[in-house]
């Protein structure tokens, strides 16, 4: 392999190690906020606005850095694909962003904003570069339940990780690579990433 090769495969790993990091400290975070609430769901523990995630994210991280409803400057002003094109990401967030102690910037939605579900958002390194979704930044979706998955992962798939084939039909619940690359939000590459068992293989 060629040293600038070495250099990506090592930086790939460094993305995904400090994701699966946060991550794991995210769903700890969530099923502690249920049992402190002696509740059965976010919904039921009162996760419900843009105070009670404010609230929650104040008490179960270290937080460096808040953002009263907005993106900017929690996260960078622009994103792009891996394969280039720009993202535009919204200003207004719905829930409440953070920059945490560790650096990682994070906007969370309440649980039930979408129904069943809220949009997490995170950029493993903040503001700072690269900013391509996909590499350092990545959506992903928060259940009712307090699992972390993609929009659309159904029970099966998000707490059994079945989510291949329904009646013989490929379901691609968590999308394709071909998703991941060519230009959605970042939330396919995640996708990819539990899929992969936290391989940046695409």
């Amino acid at each position: 392999m060629t040293v600038p090769t070495l250099m990506q495969n090592h930086q790939r790993k460094v993305y995904v190690t400090q994701l699966h990091k946060f991550y794991n400290e995210l769903q700890q975070a969530l099923l502690r906020y249920q049992t402190d609430k002696n509740a059965i769901n976010l919904v039921e523990a009162g996760l419900t606005g843009e105070t009670p995630v404010k609230d929650f994210l104040y008490s179960y991280f270290k937080v460096i850095q808040g953002c009263e409803g907005v993106v900017q400057p929690c996260f960078a002003s622009s994103y792009r694909s891996i394969s280039g094109s720009a993202k535009e990401i919204p200003n207004e967030w719905g829930g409440y962003c953070i920059v945490t102690a560790g650096g990682m910037s994070v906007c969370l939605d309440p649980p039930n904003r979408f129904g069943n579900y809220g949009v997490v958002f995170f950029d493993i390194n903040g503001p700072q570069e690269p900013n391509i979704m996909g590499r350092d930044a990545f959506y992903a979706a928060i259940f009712y339940d307090g699992v972390i998955d993609v929009v659309g992962a159904d029970i099966d798939c998000r707490t059994n990780g079945i989510c291949g084939t329904e009646g013989g039909t490929l379901k691609d619940i968590r999308g394709t690579v071909e998703d991941c690359t060519s230009g959605d939000l970042g939330q396919s590459c995640f996708g990819q990433l539990l899929n992969n068992n936290w391989e940046m293989t695409y």
